[in-house]
């Protein structure tokens, strides 16, 4: 009984990195879900587009994105513009690498948005500064009301930056 209890706890021992590793997710910066070589255009202050309303549209529709990026699992920080939920949270939302992108000036390009859907929802009140989403991300285009989007995401967990 010995041999057989000690043959289940090597292999036991020998399986626990596989399923750690299964569970973490890679810490994404926005700058990895822009392909070599591309270079957003520079973000401009409000003011700008207050004296230009004609250049307030989101630029460069056709962003290349990284296609090694499809179903990774990524843990990513950025902002919320919140799209779908009820009373209590968000379900729905696009998360953008700096405050006041879609809302406040123009989206930016597609490959520095992604599409989040989070079916359990984030307080309303989680959704004013930074987050942190983890989940899988997919390579897709999604031409929306406010943005045409690279990214999409189903969030595993939203938690707070701070």
């Amino acid at each position: 009984m010995n041999y057989v209890a000690s043959i289940l706890a090597m292999v036991w021992l020998a399986c626990m990195p596989l399923s750690a590793h299964a569970d973490t997710y890679h810490t994404t910066h926005w700058k990895e879900l822009v392909p070599e070589g591309y270079k957003p255009p520079p973000v401009k202050s409000q003011a700008f587009y207050d004296a230009n309303p004609e250049l307030a549209i989101q630029p460069e529709l056709d962003a290349p994105m990284v296609p090694s990026l499809d179903g990774k699992k990524i843990r990513i920080p950025g902002y919320v513009v919140q799209l779908e939920g009820d009373a209590d949270k968000v379900t729905q939302f696009l998360l953008v690498p700096y405050f006041g992108a879609c809302i406040h000036v123009p989206p930016p390009p597609p490959n520095q948005i992604v599409l989040v859907d989070f079916p359990t929802g984030v307080r309303y009140e989680d959704t004013f500064d930074a987050v942190w989403v983890e989940g899988v991300i997919e390579v897709q285009r999604v031409e929306g009301d406010i943005a045409v989007v690279g990214y999409r995401m189903t969030a595993a967990t939203v938690k707070p930056y701070y």
